[in-house]
C-alpha cells in the first residue's frame, strides 16, 4: 500500500512536469508562430523532390523498365484512392487526425506516460508531424530540437493544406518496405494491381508496414501480418469505417487467394518487371555517359523516351528463345551420335590393339559406363553432397561438392548454345528490337553489344564492296575457282583456301561468288584490292575505324578475307545497314530525348546527332549511293538463289518485300550468322558459345541454324509494312545484257545463257565475249590430237586390267540439314576452312 502511494505521488510530480512543460513550450510556439506567420509552405514543399524511379519508355510511349536503387516510388492523388484505405491509415497511424491540427497533446501525454512507466504502445507523432518530419527535418536525428522543428512546421502544414493535402503527401512519400515508397509502388509489388484498387483487407495489410514492415510483411511474416491485419479492421470496424460484414468478407477473401509460394527474397527492385533487359542494361550504360552524374537517374524521376520497338522486342524475345532452343536440342542429339558412332567404331579396335600388344593406358572398354557414371555424379550426386556437408558440417565434402559445381557450371558455359539479335532502323540507326541471351538473371551479359565473336563468311560483302568501289572489280568479273596459291610479300608461307568438301568450280562471275560465300574467289577480291583498302572499308562500316591500324585487331593475313576478325552483332548490323542508306554511315542509337520529373527537355540525343551528321556529310558517306545499291542487288542474290534461298522458301517467301543478306559460319562451325536487311531495317543473328573451341557440328551453319531465325523473325515483323523497293539512284547505273559464263558482251557463240547485270556506268563491259570459240577450238584441237594418236590393235582382254572398285551411292557421305534431308545449300553456304 505505501509502495503505490509513493509510485502515484512520483507519477503526479512527472505529470505535474510535463503539463509545466508543455504550457511553456505552448507559450512559446506560439510566439515563433507569430514571427513565422508569412512563411510559404507551399513553396517549400515544391523545393522537394522526392526519389521518384526513372522510367524507360520505347518509341510509343509504352513502359520498358524502371531504374531505381532502393526507392520505388509512384506519386498518386488523394482523390483517386478508396476511403477504406484512408480509414485504414488513419486508423493505425493517427485516429484523430481528423480532429487535431497537427499536434494530438493527449496522445503525446499518454506516449510519454507510458515510456516513463516502462510500456510501449506506439509513436506519439501525428500523421502531420510525420509528414513534417520527412519534408523539413531529419527523422533520423533522435533529439528535443529536432521534434520541436518537427512540431513548428506541423503547425506551419496545418495552417497552409487541407488534410487531404497532407495525407497525399503522407502516403505518397512513407516507406512500405521491399524497397517501396509510397503507396502506389507499394499496392502494386504487394498485389499486383493499383491502389485505386486495393481493397479493405489489403488495406490494412499495407498499414501495418507503416511502423515495422520487416516484422509485419506478409511476404515474410504472413502469420504476423495476419494478426496485425485482423487487429487494424477490428479497430476500423469499431471507429465506424467498416461494417462487421465488409471486413470478415475481405479478409477472407484475401487469404483464400494468398500465394504462399513467393519467394522471401522479394523486392520491389529484383521484382520489377523488365521487358527487354538487355536494352534498358545497354540504355542504362548510356545514360552513365550521358549525364555524367549531373542527374541520378535511379532517384530522379526522369522520363527516357528510346527507340525500341515493343511490338518487335517481343517477336524476337519468342522467335530466339524458340531457336536457342532448338539449336541446343540438335547440338546434344548431334554430339551423343557422333560420340556413339565413335563408341561403336573405334572403341573395339583400340580396345583389340590394347589387348595385343599390352598397352593398359589406351584400354578404353567401358569407357561409356566411367562417362555415364561421372555424368551422374556431376549432376544427381552432386547437390547431395553439398546437402551432407551442410548438415555434418564436414569441410571435405563441401569442398569436393564445390569442385563438382565448378565442374558442372563449366560444361554447360562450354556446351550451351547461346545467341544474339539485335534489329536496327535503316534510315535512322534506330534500335528497334535487341536480344543479348537466352536468361539474363543466370548471366548478365549483352551479346548483342558486348560478344567478341568472329563473323565467318558474313564479313565478305563488306571488303566487297570495296571491290566495287575501285571499279576494278563488277558483278560479272570472272574469278577463278580452283587451288590458288597467295603469297606474301614477306618470306611468309603461302596461303592456300579450300572450299567446302575440297570440289571446285573452275571459274564463277562475282555476284555468283559472293551469292553462294565461295572462299577463293573471295580471297581473288581481297587479293585485288589489297589488304589497306578493305580494312579501311571495313572498319568504317563496323564503326571500328578506330582499331583499323591495330593488327591485332585487323590482321593483314589472307584469312581476314573469311571473316577472322572479332565483332558483335550491333557493329555487324550497322555495317550491313550501310548498303540500305545508300552508303552512309548508320550509327546505332537508342535514347531520342530525355525529360525531367518535370517534361523538361535535358538531353536530345537524336537531335545532337542529326546536327552532327550535317556537319560532316562527306565523311559520312562511306561509299557512293550508286555503290551501296549495287551491293545490296547482289545481296538479294543470296536470299533469290544463295545460302539463304532455302530459308526464304521454309518460310512461304516474304511476299513482295524484298531481301538481302548473308550467312557466315566461322571455323570448325563455332559461330553462325545470318546479317540481312530489308528496304526499312537491318537484323544481325548469331549462333554459338560463350566458351571458345566448340563446335556446332558440320550440320549447324549459318544457313542451317541463324537463317531459318533471322527469316521466321523477318517475316513476321514485315508482315503489317507495306512493300517498298530498295531506293535506286536515278543516275550512274547502267544495265547490261552478259554472258552467264564470261561475263561479257553476249554473241551468237554463247549457248551457256544470258543474264542482265548492273555495272557503275564506265565499268560495263566492252568487249564481245570469245570464250566459247577459245573453248570449241581448244576442244577441237584436243581431239585431233587424241585421235592422231590413236594406234590401230586388237582389243585387250578385259582380264589385262585392274577395274576399280564401283562406289555405291550409298556408301558416299553427303552433308545433311537439320531435318535429315539432303542440304543442296551446304556446298555454296560456307566454306569457311582457316589456316
Amino acid at each position: 500500500m505505501v509502495f503505490n502511494r509513493k509510485r502515484r505521488i512520483v507519477v503526479d510530480i512527472l505529470l505535474g512536469f510535463v503539463l509545466l512543460c508543455a504550457l511553456g513550450f505552448g507559450i512559446a510556439l506560439g510566439v515563433a508562430l507569430a514571427v513565422t506567420s508569412d512563411t510559404d509552405v507551399r513553396k517549400a514543399l515544391e523545393d522537394y523532390n522526392p526519389s521518384l524511379p526513372s522510367q524507360i519508355l520505347d518509341r510509343n510511349g509504352n513502359l520498358i523498365s524502371e531504374l531505381f536503387s532502393d526507392q520505388k516510388r509512384k506519386i498518386v492523388s488523394i482523390d483517386e484512392l478508396p476511403k477504406h484505405l484512408v480509414y485504414a491509415t488513419i486508423t493505425r497511424e493517427d485516429d484523430k487526425f481528423f480532429e487535431h491540427r497537427g499536434f494530438d497533446l493527449i496522445g503525446t501525454a499518454r506516449a510519454l506516460f507510458n515510456a516513463l512507466t516502462g510500456q510501449f504502445s506506439g509513436g506519439a507523432s501525428t500523421i502531420t508531424q510525420q509528414v513534417a518530419g520527412r519534408h523539413f527535418a531529419d527523422r533520423a536525428v533522435k533529439s528535443y530540437a529536432r521534434k520541436l522543428k518537427e512540431l513548428w512546421w506541423s503547425f506551419q502544414l496545418e495552417r497552409a493544406l487541407t488534410k487531404n493535402e497532407i495525407l497525399e503527401l503522407y502516403l505518397n512519400h512513407e516507406y512500405f518496405g521491399h524497397n517501396c515508397y509510397g503507396v502506389e509502388e507499394a499496392s502494386k509489388f504487394y498485389f499486383g494491381h493499383s491502389a485505386a484498387e486495393i481493397t479493405l483487407a489489403e488495406s490494412a495489410i499495407l498499414v501495418i508496414q507503416l511502423s515495422n514492415p520487416a516484422n509485419y510483411s506478409p511476404i515474410n511474416h504472413p502469420d504476423v501480418a495476419q494478426k496485425r491485419q485482423s487487429y487494424i479492421l477490428d479497430r476500423m470496424v469499431k471507429l465506424g469505417y467498416a461494417t462487421e460484414e465488409e471486413a470478415n468478407s475481405s479478409f477472407d477473401e484475401y487469404w483464400a487467394s494468398y500465394d504462399w509460394s513467393r519467394s522471401s527474397r522479394s523486392t520491389a527492385y529484383y521484382d520489377k518487371n523488365d521487358r527487354a533487359p538487355y536494352f534498358s542494361e545497354y540504355v542504362r550504360l548510356q545514360l552513365d555517359d550521358m549525364l555524367f552524374g549531373e542527374v541520378n537517374y535511379n532517384t530522379g524521376g526522369l522520363k527516357i523516351y528510346t527507340t525500341l520497338d515493343l511490338g518487335y522486342q517481343d517477336i524476337a524475345d519468342k522467335v530466339m528463345d524458340k531457336h536457342i532452343h532448338e539449336v541446343n536440342l540438335k547440338y546434344t542429339t548431334n554430339t551423343a551420335r557422333r560420340l556413339g558412332v565413335f563408341d561403336e567404331k573405334y572403341l573395339p579396335i583400340i580396345d583389340l590393339f590394347s589387348l595385343t600388344f599390352g598397352i593398359e593406358e589406351i584400354r578404353t572398354a567401358g569407357s561409356r559406363e566411367k562417362k555415364e557414371a561421372q555424368d551422374d555424379f556431376y549432376e544427381k550426386y552432386t547437390p547431395m553432397l553439398e546437402m551432407m556437408g551442410l548438415v555434418f558440417g564436414s569441410h571435405d565434402l563441401m569442398s569436393i561438392a564445390g569442385i563438382a559445381t565448378k565442374k558442372v557450371k563449366n560444361r554447360s558455359l562450354r556446351n550451351r548454345v547461346e545467341g544474339a539479335l539485335i534489329t536496327i532502323e535503316n534510315n535512322t540507326g534506330h534500335i528497334l528490337a535487341m536480344v543479348g541471351g537466352s536468361d539474363w538473371e543466370t548471366k548478365k551479359f549483352n551479346r548483342a553489344t558486348q560478344a567478341n565473336v568472329q563473323p565467318g563468311s558474313s564479313f565478305k560483302p563488306l571488303y566487297y564492296s570495296a571491290a566495287i568501289s575501285s571499279r576494278r572489280f563488277t558483278t560479272a568479273t570472272r574469278l577463278p575457282d580452283m587451288p590458288v596459291a597467295f603469297y606474301y610479300e614477306d618470306d611468309r608461307p603461302p596461303y592456300t583456301p579450300e572450299n567446302f568438301l575440297g570440289t571446285w568450280q573452275g571459274s564463277v562471275l562475282l555476284r555468283y561468288a559472293l551469292a553462294t560465300s565461295m572462299n577463293v574467289p573471295s580471297i581473288q577480291v581481297l587479293d585485288g584490292i589489297g589488304f589497306e583498302a578493305a580494312i579501311d572499308r571495313a572498319s568504317k562500316m563496323l564503326g571500328m575505324e578506330q582499331y583499323k591500324d591495330d593488327p591485332d585487331a585487323f590482321p593483314r593475313v589472307y584469312p581476314f578475307g573469311l571473316g577472322i576478325v572479332s565483332v558483335a552483332p550491333i557493329n555487324m548490323a550497322r555495317a550491313f545497314a550501310t548498303f540500305p542508306s545508300q552508303g552512309k554511315v548508320v550509327e546505332p542509337i537508342a535514347i531520342i530525348r530525355i525529360e525531367d520529373r518535370n517534361g523538361e527537355v535535358i538531353e536530345e540525343p537524336e537531335r545532337d546527332r542529326i546536327r552532327q551528321q550535317k556537319n560532316q556529310r562527306e565523311e559520312n558517306q562511306i561509299m557512293t549511293p550508286q555503290e551501296a545499291y549495287i551491293m545490296t542487288d547482289i545481296l538479294q542474290s543470296t536470299v533469290e538463289y544463295g545460302t539463304l534461298a532455302r530459308r526464304r522458301q521454309l518460310v512461304g517467301g516474304f511476299g513482295d518485300m524484298p531481301m538481302a543478306g548473308k550467312t557466315g559460319t566461322t571455323q570448325n562451325w563455332s559461330d553462325a550468322w545470318t546479317v540481312g536487311f530489308s528496304p526499312y531495317m537491318t537484323t544481325a543473328l548469331w549462333l554459338g558459345f560463350d566458351v571458345r573451341g566448340n563446335s556446332l557440328g558440320r550440320g549447324l551453319t549459318g544457313a542451317t541454324a541463324a537463317g531459318p531465325a533471322w527469316a521466321e523473325y523477318m517475316k513476321i515483323i514485315h508482315g503489317q509494312l507495306p512493300p517498298k523497293e530498295f531506293p535506286e539512284p536515278e543516275t550512274g547505273i547502267i544495265r547490261r545484257t552478259v554472258c552467264s559464263v564470261s561475263g561479257l558482251l553476249p554473241t551468237e557463240d554463247c549457248d551457256d545463257g544470258t543474264r542482265e547485270e548492273i555495272f557503275l556506268i564506265g565499268t560495263e563491259p566492252k568487249t564481245a565475249c570469245d570464250i566459247h570459240v577459245f573453248q570449241r577450238e581448244l576442244d577441237e584441237t584436243m581431239m585431233n590430237r587424241f585421235l592422231d594418236a590413236i594406234i590401230i590393235e586388237a582389243p585387250p582382254s578385259s582380264s589385262d586390267y585392274d577395274f576399280p572398285e564401283l562406289i555405291s551411292p550409298d556408301s558416299l557421305s553427303f552433308p545433311l540439314d537439320i531435318d535429315g534431308e539432303l542440304e543442296d545449300d551446304v556446298y555454296v553456304d560456307e566454306n569457311d576452312y582457316l589456316d
